[in-house]
């Protein structure tokens, strides 16, 4: 039945298997060469002031999307947040309108539930402003710290979690559900294991008809037991890189083992040598799915380095992002590039056969 022009996709009685790499590679053989960002509209400091009914912004998401298609991205990984539940019928509208947007750049996104990175005080209503020259002032945790580790806490976010895959698990607007991102992240390391179980059975009790993932996102000994769980349970592989092309090129190698689809969910920063003419070409070359983090600088202020201080000039060189906010390329060169890779829209402009055609 029809809920805010939503299928309300029910869920099965028992939880359903992880997909067989068979399963996942037939899935994946139907999908083009999947290439976007990570999306926030540029009038939003976190995933609370993109959804909420306040600052919901459809005229800018549409233009930036514009954007992310004129560039040939056919993918945006965007963030949902638990406290966006409390106005359930609201947030899911906001979702759909998002959603029809997409859609009609030829963009399908994948869809974030959790997230461990940042800010640990998140509230409803009004988002402070962005801290002068901080990247990521104001992003928050989903959930907080507290209830990362407090399992009477865990029914809600089951109810989140959920609702939303009741009905969009079946939606063919969406590409793939990221579950949580970087869990562990902030200090918690020891401690996200059991919410990041939870949260895998509760999917599967859904059963959703995208696939299901967690990233690999650290390869520190401290995380192997948190990446061994989401590695024996993502039915495609995922990962973070913010390394060099070569260090890009041993991480694929090895993920290759596991004989499912990659995609690389996180990459592009400029200063630690991880960018579009370095990491495009081997992505493609591999048959691998990647994701730069940003779009637009705005209020999130990610063209600034990791833990820039208080008042950190813009930096010459952006770590991340594409646009500037009147829409201008930050590198016009690189955006060329980055369409001469995908055959986007201005490639194909460009390609005599086109034009004679």
């Amino acid at each position: 039945f029809l809920m805010c022009g939503i299928v309300v996709f029910s869920h099965s009685a028992a939880a359903r298997d992880r997909w067989t790499p068979a399963q996942a590679n037939t899935w994946y053989a139907r999908q083009p060469w999947l290439v976007g960002c990570n999306f926030n509209p540029s009038t939003a400091i976190n995933q609370l002031e993109m959804w909420q009914a306040e600052t919901f912004d459809p005229a800018t998401l549409d233009a930036e999307l514009e954007l992310a298609a004129g560039l040939g991205f056919n993918t945006v990984r965007v963030y949902l947040h638990d406290l966006l539940w409390q106005d359930a019928g609201g947030f899911m509208g906001r979702v759909d309108r998002f959603l029809d947007l997409c859609a009609a750049h030829g963009i399908r996104p994948i869809i974030v539930f959790l997230d461990g990175v940042w800010n640990n005080r998140a509230y409803l209503g009004p988002q402070a402003d962005p801290i002068p020259g901080v990247h990521n002032s104001r992003w928050v945790q989903s959930p907080t710290s507290p209830e990362v580790v407090e399992p009477s806490a865990w029914p809600r976010l089951r109810t989140y979690v959920q609702g939303v895959l009741e009905q969009l698990g079946g939606d063919e607007r969406i590409l793939m559900w990221d579950l949580y991102n970087e869990p562990g992240n902030e200090g918690l390391i020891g401690n996200a294991l059991p919410l990041l179980r939870e949260v895998f059975s509760w999917a599967r009790e859904v059963d959703p008809s995208q696939p299901l993932t967690v990233g690999n996102w650290n390869r520190d000994q401290r995380v192997a037991e948190l990446n061994a769980f989401a590695a024996a349970n993502s039915d495609v592989v995922t990962f973070h890189s913010y390394e060099d092309a070569e260090t890009v090129k041993q991480l694929i190698g090895h993920f290759e083992q596991s004989g499912r689809p990659i995609v690389c969910t996180e990459y592009l920063a400029r200063t630690t040598d991880s960018h579009f003419k370095t990491h495009l070409p081997v992505f493609q070359q591999a048959g691998v799915g990647c994701i730069n983090w940003g779009l637009v600088a705005g209020r999130t202020q990610t063209q600034y380095p990791w833990y820039s201080v208080p008042g950190t000039p813009e930096p010459t060189v952006w770590y991340h992002d594409i646009f500037r906010p009147d829409g201008s390329p930050y590198d016009a060169e690189e955006v060329a590039f980055i369409r001469r890779m995908t055959g986007g829209p201005a490639a194909r402009r460009s390609d005599p056969e086109t034009r004679a055609g």
